[in-house]
């Protein structure tokens, strides 16, 4: 369950500390105040990364949440982005991807995210590298490790926006400003494929 932190800051243990007071984001530890297993209200700091619960020795270790990200490219050299259709950065650029779900790979997730935001069908696909990634949602903040993905579809004029792409957008790199680009590990992703090296391997 969670809960609005009421508890002081001299009360609270440094790593779980609010942002102002940590000179960054707050961990989001701090927010679970109840055990998960039974409920109880003693679930206290363990250590940085997890929360015990004292009532039944419940740990609750806070692992990020597995996201994909799609680059695909077309006959043209151009990449398919899409616009944001909602929040968070509701109506910047983005690449196709989602969030992995339960009992599914990596892989199937990117396959499915594609599918869903522009109805094209994946028959290949090279993983290209990782990146860490905070993801705004409902006032909470979900920390998670984006999977970036060389996706290949055999009929790009079909693409179409659905789901949360509001717009697809078939871009030359040359055209394309990371700034543009909404969230944080997308903008940095962007930003490594158009470098020199992970560029030329692209080509």
């Amino acid at each position: 369950m969670l809960e609005k932190d009421k508890t002081s800051p001299s009360q609270m243990p440094s790593s779980l500390l609010s942002a102002e007071e940590r000179g960054g984001a707050p961990h989001p530890l701090h927010l679970f105040k109840f055990c998960p297993e039974c409920g109880s209200p003693h679930f206290v700091e363990n250590n940085a990364k997890s929360k015990r619960c004292q009532a039944c020795g419940f740990v609750y270790y806070f692992n990020p949440s597995a996201a994909t990200v799609a680059l695909i490219v077309n006959e043209r050299g151009e990449w398919l982005c899409v616009r944001r259709a909602k929040e968070p950065a509701r109506g910047t650029l983005d690449l196709p991807g989602g969030f992995s779900d339960l009992d599914e790979t990596s892989e199937e997730g990117v396959c499915r995210e594609v599918e869903e935001e522009t109805g094209l069908q994946v028959n290949r696909l090279e993983f290209l590298f990782s990146l860490p990634n905070r993801y705004d949602y409902s006032g909470f903040t979900v920390h998670t490790i984006d999977m970036f993905y060389r996706c290949y579809v055999d009929d790009t004029a079909s693409a179409r926006a659905a789901d949360d792409a509001a717009e697809l957008i078939w871009m030359r790199p040359e055209e394309i400003r990371p700034e543009q680009f909404g969230l944080q590990s997308i903008r940095r992703g962007v930003e490594r494929l158009l470098s020199g090296a992970a560029f030329s391997a692209l080509k």
